[in-house]
C-alpha cells in the first residue's frame, strides 16, 4: 500500500530517520519485559474496577454510573453488603496496582517510542488498523491511568462526571489492550527468549535485537545506563507508588506512610480520620445544622424528628469502614439508627430504597439499593467513636453502610425517602 506522494525508501528529517533514535537500551527484550509486566497488572486493574462500578448500578438513581448501557452495562449480580470491608478490598486494588503501573506504562511508551515515526507511515491496511488500534490503545490508557491519578488527589478537572467517563473510557482501553495483545504476544515472547545474550550485554547497553521495525539504534549514543539500572529505577517507582495506594487503602496505622497522598483530617483524637471534603468546602455552616434542623423521614407516610429524638431511639454500634473512590478507606465505630427502623416507623415494610438528601447547597442525593436498607449494620450515624459526629464528619447524621462506596454514605442528611421495590 503506497501513500500518494510518499517515497517508501527516503523518509524525511528529524524522527522519521532511524538514525534519529540514539538510546542503547531500547530493544525488543526491554519492551518484552515491561509488556509482560503490564500484561499481567492489568488484568487485575481491569477486573476490580469492573467489580466497583456494579456498586454504581443503575438502580440507584442519581448516583449510579447511567441506565441501560446495553452490552457494556454488566450488572449481572446486585452489590452485597458483606463482607463489609469489599468495596473496600476492588475500589484498593484497583488504584493501588493501577498506581503501581504508571511507572511501567511511561517506560513502556518510551521504549516503543520510536515506532510512532515508521516510515513508510502506512504500508498496508492491516497495518493500518494496527496503527489505528494502537491510538486507541495509547490514548486511552493515558486517559484512564492520569484522570484515576488526578483523582486519588481530590483533584477534578473535569468538564464531566468522572465515574462514567472512567467507566466509558475503561471499555475504549480493554478493547485495544485485548487487540494488542493478540496481535504482539507472539513479539513479546520472541522477545523476552533474548534474555540470555541482553544479561551479557547489560553492562555495555549493547543493542541486540534486530526487527523488521527494529527498536535497536542504529547509532547507539553513549552507555550512560545499564538495561538492569533502567528497569530497577522505574521498579523503585512503582515500588513507591506501591506503597503509597496501599498504605491509603488500608489506613489506619499504616496511613503515615502514605507520603504523597491528600490528608484531610479534620479532628483529633476520635476524630482524627481523613474525609474527603471538609464542612467548609461543602457550605456546610453551623447556622444550617443547629437546634432547627429536622430529619423530614418519607414513605407511607411523613415523619419530622430531631436528633434528640433520633437519639432517644433504639442505637446500633458496628465497625464499619468509608472506602471512597480514590483508594482510600478508613474504619471506624459508628453508632446510630438502623436505616430499616427508620423505614417501618415511615410504614415501609417490604423492600425497599432509600434516597437521602444533604443540607448540602449543591443539592447532594444518593441512593442505597434494598439490600443496603434491610442489611441490620446500615444505620443513620449519630456517633463514631463515642462521641457526636463533628461538623466535618457530617454531624447532625450521616448515612453509614456496609460494602458502599465512601460517595453513598451521605453527610449533613436532611430527608430519606423510602420507595418500595416493585415486585
Amino acid at each position: 500500500m503506497r501513500l500518494p506522494g510518499v517515497d517508501p525508501n527516503r523518509p524525511p528529517p528529524g524522527p522519521f530517520r532511524p538514525d534519529f533514535w540514539r538510546s542503547p537500551l531500547r530493544g525488543r527484550w526491554l519492551t518484552s519485559v515491561l509488556g509482560l509486566i503490564l500484561l499481567i497488572g492489568i488484568p487485575i486493574v481491569a477486573i476490580t474496577g469492573l467489580i466497583s462500578n456494579v456498586a454504581y448500578q443503575p438502580l440507584l438513581g442519581a448516583n449510579s454510573i447511567g441506565t441501560n448501557l446495553s452490552p457494556l452495562d454488566l450488572y449481572v449480580f446486585t452489590w452485597p453488603t458483606r463482607p463489609v470491608w469489599l468495596y473496600a478490598l476492588t475500589e484498593g486494588l484497583h488504584v493501588t496496582i493501577g498506581l503501581a503501573l504508571f511507572p511501567v506504562l511511561l517506560a513502556k511508551l518510551w521504549s516503543v517510542f520510536p515506532r510512532l515515526f515508521e516510515w513508510p507511515p502506512v504500508r498496508s491496511p492491516a497495518h493500518a488498523l494496527e496503527r489505528i488500534s494502537l491510538v486507541l490503545l495509547v490514548g486511552s490508557a493515558m486517559f484512564e491511568f492520569l484522570s484515576g491519578i488526578f483523582v486519588t488527589q481530590f483533584y477534578y478537572p473535569f468538564p464531566f462526571f468522572f465515574t462514567s467517563a472512567h467507566f466509558f473510557g475503561a471499555w475504549v482501553f480493554i478493547g485495544a489492550f485485548g487487540a494488542h495483545v493478540a496481535l504482539k504476544f507472539g513479539t513479546m515472547r520472541r522477545g523476552l527468549r533474548t534474555r540470555g545474550d541482553v544479561m551479557e550485554a547489560a553492562g555495555s547497553g549493547a543493542a541486540l535485537e534486530p526487527g523488521p521495525v527494529s527498536l535497536t539504534a542504529v547509532s547507539p549514543g553513549p552507555v550512560t545506563m545499564s538495561r538492569r539500572v533502567l528497569l530497577g529505577t522505574v521498579g523503585a517507582g512503582s515500588l513507591l507508588l506501591l506503597v503509597q495506594g496501599a498504605a491509603g487503602a488500608i489506613g489506619g496505622p499504616f496511613r503515615f506512610l502514605s507520603l504523597f497522598g491528600p490528608h484531610t483530617n479534620p479532628g483529633s483524637g476520635p476524630l482524627d480520620f481523613p474525609i474527603t471534603e471538609t464542612a467548609a468546602a461543602a457550605q456546610i455552616t453551623p447556622a444550617s445544622v443547629g437546634d432547627a434542623w429536622r430529619l423530614e423521614v418519607v414513605g407511607k407516610q411523613t415523619l419530622r424528628f430531631s436528633r434528640e429524638q433520633l437519639l432517644a431511639m433504639p442505637q446500633h454500634t458496628y465497625d464499619l469502614p468509608v472506602a471512597c473512590t480514590e483508594g482510600w478507606s478508613t474504619t471506624q465505630r459508628w453508632t446510630g439508627v438502623r436505616l430499616r427502623d427508620l423505614a417501618t416507623l415511615a410504614g415501609v415494610h417490604e423492600a425497599a430504597t432509600v434516597t437521602s438528601d444533604s443540607v448540602q447547597p449543591a443539592g447532594y442525593v444518593v441512593t442505597l439499593g434494598s439490600e443496603q436498607v434491610a442489611d441490620e449494620q446500615s444505620l443513620l450515624a449519630l456517633r463514631v467513636n463515642g462521641i457526636d459526629l463533628s461538623l466535618d464528619h457530617g454531624f447532625p447524621a450521616r448515612v453509614i453502610s456496609p460494602a458502599v462506596p465512601g460517595t453513598h454514605c451521605t453527610k449533613w442528611v436532611s430527608g430519606m425517602q423510602f420507595s418500595p421495590v416493585p415486585a
